[in-house]
């Protein structure tokens, strides 16, 4: 008989010998109070009151203190209770109580020592098939009745000042299972009972083993090292093999402290401007507020910050973003297929997240530029429990309005100003609380005699829970107000007015994540949402005004949702995105709801009836199932193909008769006449890495279809009509595109290249001659621009100096042009093309910018950043819009303006502290 046998039967012989004796002392029933104690404290009274003897690590323990009071139970009652939710194990020998951390005692070690004794100062440690058993970290309470797979989680972080790292991978390098870090650094991943060994990697830092053995649902927290040779700033998403490994396509992620090179108008860091650099999205023009997204409208994009819609997030009439890029983390563009969680918009959402404070030190970052100066202070309040992000952003930028390219701005005035606050509170470690509050000013006079003002106000609190570790929500609760004043005082006429308009979104979302298993991970949930909308009002602003007042009706309605999806893994190779969206619109008084004769067009002769609706009334009602599927091919390791379904629905619509977006644009609900848009998308992707994942490669298509597209009619008046639905007409519409991405992520040299060819079309077609347009077909929306190119590069010279250029073409925008005129009655009038049928020119524009870091110093106060850019370097006239006058010798001119003509240079310095 071996060695190893003998001591089996030896270890049997000892255990049965034992059982009569351990099943006395258990049977033995003691009382006692703990009133505030630690673990290590009740054992102290355990050994004072009792005959057993404890041997432990201090180390184990924490030092969460417990109040309860035990009478006449046994000694295992009251060992379950103290270690109940922690790690340790016990064993009961005679009066002895052997404790471990995480593992069961398997083998007696207590026969080789004759005295009977056990060590104090060391833990006793059984598993004889691990002999580095010792130096391994443990994950878990190990259970009697095992489980083949456990869950692990825990968050990746910054060790440099404690960030999470978003996208940063986790591979299991045994069994060859990965997961990637969610916004918050947090991943989840599921691995076999025992050893196992876990790498993260994550582009810019130092790869990181970890070896455990995991004996059940446990936490494991990964500190990374940045490689401070790393200054790769404009890569949008660093992570190796994720475009490869994501189920879903048309995702888009950017990190604000990536894109700090890229040149941009007036030296601001946008991180909005950076997103219009991607294939699917192109700006509605220099000047304008808003983007057009796979061939959507403008009202079609949902923009989030913190999970509060922002209605206009743009300044300075959209040249710069209206989040402060300094507290800003980060942002998550979906275009194509957009999760089951989001809903009210056809075409993206736009995910705005702020950094979470820092708990531990005080630290901030500031700008200062031609334009604007910036600010951001993390300052703790509770050590390592809470802090808070504070903002502030002002601008001094009246002196640009001289560089635009028409005389009558030279005695105009453009300012705004932002502040953003997040307050942050760790609970405990299963409870966060996140608080975020916004607010934003524009204020200009451009060339007239009128003062417009405009702005956001929102507020959000995110409530985060952890049930367990497959199980985890996100109670939400937000308030968004968006609203714009006109305040018009002429000279020398007594029609002087203030004009004001507000819209106010209250929400409430449920969020819900369940990891079912490796193979099925759920996300479920029920959001509402409560509109009002003040459409407009007008009133006098002095006494000797002759302006009468006018208020129309207000709005109100609520949109309810209920949504659940899986994320569905078939095979290594084959994943799935199945969700779907039961959204339910409810029309609400008060109200007047005006009916119109079947088959006739809406207008003032045709009106049926009108009815009168109390507060709160149910009015009309619309039901709409949104799908959503996505799946993804992995034909190897670094190409995939991917499809996705998407079918949208949206109640709120966005009215405006412009060429381009602008801040004093209305919204409007859905009612008895104006039916929600509804969209349906298709899309097909192939992605490719090349040269070990340091090129990105990816061409994709879509075909999107539209009904209910909300136009207008010739000669429409949008604003103070209480009779819209006599101004608007609904038609369908349809884009398609085909966009190509490569990026260039390692190196010296580090960018990206981005084309798309699209178009998007409209049609308003009807029995009656007042709502059909272009004769009822097909005809270019204002935003068609089929051709969009943008090159962004960043050559690195040294860690600290580097050179950027950024350079974009787009076709020129649609445009509807005068062709003649004639007399008619002795009056002269114009006649002009059909809608859109023409083109303004095209647009291009190159920037270039010199980035100088400070030195890499680590003892330092301030560490500094200059950006030396030039933007439109080749004084590029570019055109902002065309128009028409008739001259003094009866002909029709066109004329064009722009908003920048000549180049202009920007110097500005970043520091952080």
């Amino acid at each position: 008989m071996t060695d190893s046998k003998i001591k089996i039967v030896i270890t049997i012989l000892l255990v049965i010998m034992t059982l009569p004796a351990i099943s006395q002392e258990t049977k033995k029933l003691l009382s006692l109070d703990i009133d505030n104690l630690n673990k290590k404290q009740v054992i102290e009274l355990l050994e004072k009151n009792t005959d057993y003897k404890f041997y432990f690590l201090d180390k184990w323990f924490d030092n969460k203190k417990k109040t309860i009071a035990f009478k006449n139970v046994n000694i295992e009652t009251v060992l379950k209770n103290l270690f109940k939710g922690s790690d340790i194990n016990y064993f009961i020998l005679d009066k002895k109580i052997i404790l471990t951390n995480g593992n069961l005692i398997r083998e007696s070690v207590y026969e080789t020592n004759k005295n009977n004794t056990l060590n104090n100062n060391s833990p006793v440690l059984v598993d004889s098939e691990i002999e580095t058993y010792t130096t391994l970290i443990k994950i878990g309470k190990e259970e009697k009745q095992k489980k083949a797979t456990y869950l692990l989680s825990g968050f990746i972080l910054n060790d440099k000042n404690g960030e999470p790292i978003e996208g940063a991978t986790i591979v299991e390098k045994n069994n060859k299972i990965y997961t990637t870090s969610n916004q918050k650094g947090y991943y989840t991943i599921e691995l076999p009972f025992g050893k196992n060994l876990i790498e993260t990697s994550f582009v810019g830092f130092e790869s990181l083993e970890k070896d455990f053995i995991l004996y059940n649902n446990g936490k494991l927290n990964f500190l990374i090292t940045p490689k401070l040779e790393e200054l790769d700033e404009i890569v949008i998403n660093a992570n190796k093999g994720r475009n490869i490994r994501q189920t879903i396509a048309g995702i888009n992620q950017i990190k604000v402290q990536e894109i700090k090179t890229i040149p941009l108008v007036l030296g601001e860091r946008d991180i909005l401007k950076v997103a219009a650099t991607l294939p699917s999205i192109k700006s509605t023009g220099e000047g304008s507020e808003g983007v057009n997204v796979r061939g959507g409208k403008v009202d079609q994009n949902l923009f989030l910050l913190d999970n509060g819609v922002i209605y206009n997030p743009t300044h300075f009439l959209g040249l710069f973003s209206a989040i402060n890029p300094f507290t800003t983390d980060g942002l998550k563009i979906y275009t194509g297929n957009i999760p089951a969680e989001y809903g009210g918009r056809l075409s993206s959402v736009f995910d705005l997240s702020t950094k979470d404070p820092s708990n531990e030190q005080f630290k901030g970052e500031a700008s200062v530029g031609p334009v604007t100066g910036s600010i951001n202070l993390e300052v703790p309040i509770i050590k390592n429990k809470s802090g808070l992000n504070l903002g502030l952003r002002s601008t001094y930028s009246d002196w640009v309005l001289d560089l635009v390219d028409n005389k009558d701005f030279k005695k105009s005035s453009v300012s705004f100003h932002d502040v953003i606050a997040k307050y942050t509170h760790l609970v405990n470690e299963n409870n966060t609380l996140k608080l975020t509050g916004y607010y934003s000013k524009d204020k200009y006079q451009i060339a007239s005699d009128t003062i417009n003002s405009y702005g956001n106000t929102m507020f959000s609190l995110n409530w985060e829970h952890k049930f367990n570790d497959k199980n985890r929500g996100h109670l939400i609760l937000s308030n968004s107000s968006y609203g714009f004043n006109m305040d018009y005082k002429p000279e020398n006429t007594n029609n002087g007015f203030d004009l004001k308009y507000k819209i106010n979104e209250a929400n409430f979302k449920l969020k819900m994540k369940y990891i079912h298993s490796k193979n099925h991970k759920f996300d479920y949930g029920f959001e509402s949402k409560l509109y009002n909308i003040n459409p407009g009002e007008i009133s006098p602003n002095s006494d000797n005004s002759q302006v009468n007042p006018l208020t129309i009706n207000k709005e109100k309605a609520i949109e309810n949702s209920l949504f659940i999806s899986d994320e569905v893994t078939i095979n290594p190779k084959l994943n799935l995105n199945l969700g779907i969206r039961f959204n339910q619109y409810l029309a609400l008084g008060p109200s007047t709801q005006r009916e119109y004769k079947d088959n006739n067009p809406k207008n003032e002769s045709t009106l049926k009836k009108t009815t009168e609706y109390g507060n709160n009334k149910i009015f009309k009602t619309y039901n709409g199932l949104s799908y959503r599927l996505a799946g993804r091919y992995e034909l190897n390791k670094t190409l995939a193909l991917k499809a996705g379904f998407n079918k949208s629905f949206q109640y709120i619509h966005r009215l405006n008769n412009n060429t381009t977006a602008t801040p004093i644009d209305t919204w409007r609900l859905s009612d008895i006449n104006i039916k929600p848009q509804e969209g349906t998308q298709i899309s097909l992707g192939l992605f490719k890495n090349l040269n070990g994942n340091k090129y990105e490669v990816s061409l994709e298509s879509y075909y999107k279809k539209y009904k209910n597209l909300l136009d207008y009619k010739v000669g429409a008046t949008l604003l103070l009509n209480d009779k819209i639905e006599t101004q608007v007409i609904q038609g369908k519409g349809k884009s398609y595109g085909v966009e190509f991405l490569l990026k260039k992520k390692e190196g010296n040299l580090n960018g990206w290249l981005s084309y798309s060819y699209s178009r998007s079309l409209i049609q308003l077609n009807s029995m009656f001659d007042e709502e059909r347009v272009n004769n009822g077909n097909f005809f270019p929306t204002n935003y068609d621009k089929p051709h969009d190119v943008n090159l962004v590069l960043n050559y690195k010279f040294t860690k600290r100096y580097s050179l950027s250029s950024n350079f974009t073409y787009q076709s020129g925008r649609p445009i509807t042009y005068p062709t003649g005129k004639y007399t008619y009655q002795g009056a002269e009038y114009l006649t002009y093309s059909n809608r859109n049928q023409f083109r303004i020119p095209d647009y291009f524009r190159l920037d270039i910018g010199l980035n100088i870091e400070g030195n890499h110093r680590i003892k330092k106060f301030a560490h500094s950043f200059w950006n030396i850019s030039v933007y439109n370097v080749l004084g590029r006239n570019n055109p902002y819009s065309v128009f028409f006058k008739t001259s003094d010798s009866g002909n029709i001119k066109a004329y064009q303006s722009s908003i920048f003509s000549r180049p202009i240079p920007t110097i500005t310095y970043n520091f952080k502290f």
